[in-house]
């Protein structure tokens, strides 16, 4: 991140053309001009200046139906954000999962407080587990497919109708200072997913949303995660995996220094029972405090949402090289630990150190362990494996 905060200090020292797009390319902030043509002008010019340069949006309240913005540039760019800029609010405006696209883009920053909201009510209210085709078409707010050296800092993603942020083959990408906001309620809001990236950097965030605050997929590779608050929502996941074929490694994740509130889980892995292989390794959750958390900590390789699963299969997906270390607070339910690991290839390397977590209830905290031998050190509230395993382990969400 060191060296990504350089580059964009040293490009700063040179003049950077500016490209605002109401006073240069005629955008109109009154909430119902569509912004598309202007920003994608604005962007073609900045991307093809051979000095570094800015895309102005200025303050106040746009309309964008989509834009795709694509690379590569011939100089480093910036987009300064410091408008509200809202998506069409009825979902059949779109015929594809994109809203707004950065593609192949290298020497990136965007900044500036703005607001991307997706207007995404009227779309929670359609996505349900049995309309899929809807589904596959609802866009995530941000896309981010193939940028390189980028830094995103002081953003607000608001009630997208899908993930807020994806971001997919990406390499050397910090998000910073986020805001990303949905009701608890709403459906499949993942606030950042990503996938095949590497160097990825999320920092000093605030995700409040319906699903994963954060959700890490299959070819992600030494990231770093910290200072996040996250609820509600369903937690920070590495998954799910295994349910595709010839899904690629995670390994070399690190999550420290967050508060994780209100949520159906906290430190979370999943895989999928059955399907297919993978393989998850070196990951490392520490110093983080769970405030009512379902499931504070939590291996899950019988994960099955909706009871579409092969439930009777074990996990093809190997685990190994985990860590829970300094995670305090308390539970809303009595299993604060949950280790429910593959009977056909058991967690290896499993690390408990220094744990205190207290169940919210009457009843003390408990933890489960299946498939699994936790190393242990230091104190540990609740005493590792001390509970009973059910034969149907309790599905998460």
């Amino acid at each position: 991140m060191f060296v990504l905060l350089l580059l964009f200090i040293s490009a700063s020292k040179v003049q950077s053309d500016a490209f605002d797009v109401v006073a240069k390319f005629g955008a109109k902030a009154d909430g119902k001009t569509d912004l598309s043509k202007p920003f994608l002008d604005a962007w073609k010019e900045a991307c093809a200046s051979v000095t570094p340069s800015t895309v102005v949006i200025p303050k106040g309240t746009y309309l964008l139906s989509k834009v795709n913005l694509e690379g590569p540039c011939k100089a480093p760019i910036e987009i300064n954000v410091q408008g509200t800029i809202q998506a069409p609010a009825d979902p059949s405006a779109f015929k594809d999962p994109n809203w707004v696209r950065f593609y192949s883009v290298e020497n990136f920053k965007m900044f500036g407080g703005g607001i991307f909201d997706g207007q995404g009510s009227i779309a929670y209210e359609k996505n349900t587990c049995e309309n899929r085709e809807f589904r596959s078409k609802l866009p995530v707010n941000i896309r981010f497919d193939f940028v390189t050296n980028a830094l995103i800092q002081d953003i607000t993603s608001k009630d997208s109708k899908l993930f807020h942020i994806n971001v997919f083959a990406c390499k050397n990408i910090t998000l910073e200072r986020l805001k990303i906001e949905a009701p608890d309620e709403s459906p499949n809001t993942d606030g950042i997913h990503m996938g095949k990236s590497e160097g990825v950097n999320i920092i000093a965030s605030d995700i409040k949303t319906g699903d994963d605050c954060i959700s890490i997929g299959d070819g992600t590779k030494n990231m770093v995660i910290k200072e996040i608050t996250c609820g509600p929502g369903h937690g920070i996941s590495i998954g799910s995996l295994g349910k595709f074929q010839n899904e690629e490694p995670v390994e070399g994740i690190k999550i420290s220094n967050c508060t994780i509130t209100n949520t159906s889980n906290g430190a979370r892995i999943k895989t999928w029972p059955g399907e297919h292989g993978g393989a998850v390794s070196e990951i490392h959750f520490e110093d983080i405090t769970m405030n009512n958390v379902s499931s504070p900590i939590l291996i899950d390789q019988q994960y099955c949402p909706w009871n579409k699963c092969k439930k009777n299969e074990e996990s093809k997906v190997k685990l190994s090289n985990i860590s829970f270390k300094n995670i305090r607070g308390t539970s809303a339910l009595p299993e604060a630990i949950k280790f429910i690991c593959s009977g056909s290839s058991p967690c290896q390397n499993v690390e408990l150190a220094d744990i205190d977590i207290k169940h919210n209830g009457a009843e003390p905290a408990t933890s489960q362990c299946l498939n699994v031998k936790p190393i242990t050190s230091g104190k540990l509230n609740p005493i590792p494996c001390s509970g009973p395993v059910p034969k149907t382990p309790s599905a998460t969400a």
